[in-house]
């Protein structure tokens, strides 16, 4: 199994991974602020079983035969931009603050399976996955696998814990602003406009060499 001094290091790349800035904490964060922390909480999950996924795929192999055929890249990426083009058009065409009832039946899941795409559609996740987890596999020991299915595991832990925080603290700020017509109108353009620039970003971005 891997070391536990790597498994040390593992963690604390991980930790200063999940603060820098990125998509999925704008995304968590929205979608706690405009659904309240069940929301929020929603969306961190939908993001931890994308990265269950991705490990799984990681371990197959299937995310280096994605890697190893360019076109993929950008079926991928495409794909994603369009899926998240929709969710900003859904979002301006719903009417009125979504009431607590409804927020948690189909909002809700329809925030958790929104996480869960727009972390598989963004073929730089799958990328980042194969690249980033090998490097701290002690081939040595063995078990490859084991060891990917490990540091996986821990990444998924880890991440969950952090951006379920950052729903609750979407949900707080919410919750503060909740009640006031015009800040709603707000939060529904800010939801929409981070589909649409996460849509652009995927749209605009290159595949690594």
């Amino acid at each position: 199994m891997v070391d536990p001094e790597m498994l040390v290091v593992f963690a604390g790349a991980v930790v200063l991974l999940l603060i820098s800035p990125g998509p999925n904490m704008v995304f968590v964060l929205s979608h706690g602020m405009h659904y309240g922390w069940r929301g929020g909480l929603a969306a961190a999950l939908g993001i931890s079983l994308a990265d269950l996924l991705l490990t799984l795929l990681t371990v197959a192999g299937v995310t280096g035969l994605i890697a190893a055929w360019p076109p993929s890249f950008d079926i991928i990426r495409y794909c994603g931009a369009v899926y998240l083009l929709w969710m900003a058009y859904r979002t301006l065409k719903s009417n009125g603050m979504p009431e607590k009832a409804t927020c948690e039946k189909a909002p809700l899941k329809a925030v958790f399976i929104s996480a869960t795409l727009n972390s598989l559609l963004n073929p730089k996740a799958l990328l980042f996955f194969i690249v980033f987890l090998p490097q701290f596999v002690t081939p040595a020991k063995g078990m490859i696998a084991e060891q990917l299915l490990l540091l996986g595991g821990v990444l998924t832990l880890l991440a969950f814990i952090f951006h379920a925080g950052l729903g609750f603290f979407g949900g707080t700020v919410g919750r503060a602003i909740a009640g006031r017509g015009r800040f709603f109108s707000v939060q529904k353009w800010g939801l929409a406009s981070v589909f649409g620039l996460l849509a652009i970003r995927l749209v605009v971005m290159s595949r690594p060499n």
